[in-house]
């Protein structure tokens, strides 16, 4: 088989096999190796990534673990609550402008959960890179994180499995953090639930 010219610093990737040839084959930074897949081809084998390919990178197991991140929320919501049942659920003026005027830790809490949200889209960014520098053909995008990050750990597991024989690790520990993380925030809510119960009774 002729081998396909390219640079000796080409970084790893899929070249032609020839000139304007549809064939791809993979580079692996040193050498040619013998997979291949034709452009416009979308069998199964065509998006099977190099055998050996691993779709496990640091990146994801952060990203699957980000979630407790918003453990960090817990004290500032516990804080928002005591306020309104200080105020007595029953005096609506008191109530209103709480609400209203929640105070530093609400917006604590806010910005937590935005910066969360935004390391996720950057995470997910890098991962994505990082799977396409191995060889995986049309991994998840990242871009579905916007939507949001439940999205981008199931479907990148899924297309990480079909392309790798692997990935669907990182969404167990994905969802196992997700629920601790609301498991904790319920626990404020029903605190929070028990004590106005607890001062209406009283």
């Amino acid at each position: 088989m002729t081998e396909p010219t390219t640079p000796a610093a080409a970084p790893a990737g899929w070249y032609p096999s020839a000139p304007g040839s549809p064939e791809l084959r993979w580079w692996d930074g040193t050498q040619w190796t013998n997979h291949s897949h034709t452009l416009g081809v979308d069998s199964g084998q065509a998006l099977t990534a190099p055998a050996g390919t691993s779709s496990n990178t640091v990146w994801i197991w952060i990203f699957a673990i980000l979630p407790l991140a918003q453990l960090a929320e817990i004290p500032f919501l516990a804080s928002f609550y005591d306020r309104l049942a200080a105020v007595g659920l029953t005096n609506t003026e008191a109530l209103r402008t709480a609400e209203m005027n929640p105070g530093s830790g609400y917006l604590i809490l806010q910005a937590i959960g935005l910066l969360v949200y935004a390391i996720w889209v950057v995470i997910a960014v890098v991962d994505y890179n990082v799977l396409k520098s191995r060889g995986v053909v049309r991994p998840f995008h990242w871009a579905w994180t916007f939507l949001s990050a439940w999205v981008y750990a199931i479907g990148r597991a899924v297309v990480a499995h079909r392309r790798t024989g692997s990935g669907y690790a990182p969404m167990g520990v994905f969802i196992a953090s997700a629920a601790i993380s609301v498991i904790g925030v319920l626990v404020v809510v029903f605190s929070f639930v028990a004590e106005v119960v607890q001062t209406a009774g009283s």
